[in-house]
C-alpha cells in the first residue's frame, strides 16, 4: 500500500475518532440530568415551570425530589447529589454558601410565599383565625412542622402573636412538609390549617375547600430563592435551568402561583 494512502487513511480515522468524540460530547451535554430538591409548597408550581422548561430542552432529565427546605439543607449539606436547590426560607441557601456547599454568586429570589387558612367544612366561619382556633369543631388543626419547614414557622408565629399557640397544642397535627400538611386537610383527617397559597391556587385544589389568606403582616417574610449546589456548578444543564428560573416565562409561572417579588418603592 503507498505511503501517501496510509497516511491519508490514518487521517480519515483520526478526524473520524475526534467527531465521534465530540458528538458523543454533544449528546451528554444536551441530554444531561439535574436532579433538583425544591420546597414541597413548589409541587404543582414545579409542573409548570418544567413543562416551559422542556420545551427548549427537551433533552434535558429533571430528577424532582419535594420536601421540607430544612431535611433538604441538611442533605445536601452532607454530600446529597442535588444539583438546584429551591428554598423556601433564603437562611438554608445562605448557611450552603457559607459551608461552601453552594455557589454564592447563584442565588436568586423567586418569591415570597404567602399562607392561608384552609378548611373542607363548610359551616365554620374563616374571618377570624382565633374563632376557628377555639372553635369546638375543631378536633384536628394541621401546620407543617415548624422545626424543620419554613411554612410551620410561619403558621407558629401567626398563632404566638394572636396568643393562642399553647392553647392549640392539644388540636395540633404536624406534616412532615407543607404538601402533607394541605393533605391532611384535603381529605379531613383534619378539621383546618395553614397551607401555603401556592398549593390551593394550583388547578388540582382551587375548587377544593375554602381558604383566606393571613396577613403577610402576621409572621416574618418566607422569602424563597434557589442555588446553584456545588455539584451544580459543574453540570452545564443545571446552569442553564437557573437562568431559566429568570426568564420572563418563568417569572409568568411563579406569578400565578402566588410567588410575587416585593415590589420596589
Amino acid at each position: 500500500m503507498p505511503r501517501s494512502f496510509s497516511l491519508f487513511a490514518l487521517l480519515t480515522g483520526l478526524a473520524t475518532a475526534s467527531a465521534q468524540i465530540e458528538n458523543r460530547k454533544s449528546k451528554i451535554e444536551n441530554s444531561s440530568t439535574v436532579s433538583i430538591a425544591a420546597a414541597s409548597d413548589l409541587v404543582f408550581c414545579l409542573d409548570a415551570l418544567n413543562a416551559e422548561f422542556a420545551k427548549a430542552e427537551p433533552a434535558v432529565a429533571l430528577k424532582i425530589s419535594t420536601g421540607s427546605s430544612g431535611n433538604f439543607f441538611a442533605q445536601i449539606k452532607n454530600g446529597a447529589p442535588f444539583d438546584v436547590f429551591l428554598s423556601a426560607d433564603l437562611r438554608y441557601p445562605r448557611e450552603l454558601i457559607a459551608a461552601g456547599a453552594a455557589e454564592g454568586k447563584s442565588l436568586t429570589l423567586y418569591g415570597i410565599g404567602r399562607i392561608v387558612l384552609w378548611t373542607q367544612r363548610t359551616d365554620l366561619e374563616l374571618s377570624d383565625i382565633t374563632a376557628v382556633v377555639r372553635n369546638p369543631l375543631i378536633k384536628k388543626f394541621a401546620i407543617a412542622n415548624p422545626e424543620h419547614a419554613p411554612y410551620g414557622r410561619a403558621a407558629k408565629q401567626v398563632f404566638e402573636k394572636l396568643g393562642v399557640w399553647t392553647e392549640l397544642q392539644p388540636k395540633l397535627v404536624l406534616g412532615e412538609n407543607i404538601a402533607q400538611t394541605a393533605q391532611f386537610v384535603q381529605t379531613g383527617n383534619a378539621d383546618a390549617g395553614i397551607v401555603a397559597l401556592s398549593l390551593v391556587l394550583a388547578p388540582a385544589l382551587k375548587n377544593s375547600g375554602r381558604w383566606v389568606e393571613i396577613p403577610p403582616s402576621a409572621h416574618a417574610p418566607l422569602e424563597q430563592g434557589v442555588v446553584l449546589t456545588l455539584r451544580g456548578t459543574t453540570n452545564p444543564a443545571a446552569k442553564r435551568y437557573l437562568a431559566f428560573l429568570s426568564t420572563r416565562a418563568a417569572r409568568t409561572i411563579f406569578d400565578r402561583y402566588g410567588f410575587r417579588l416585593p415590589v420596589s418603592p
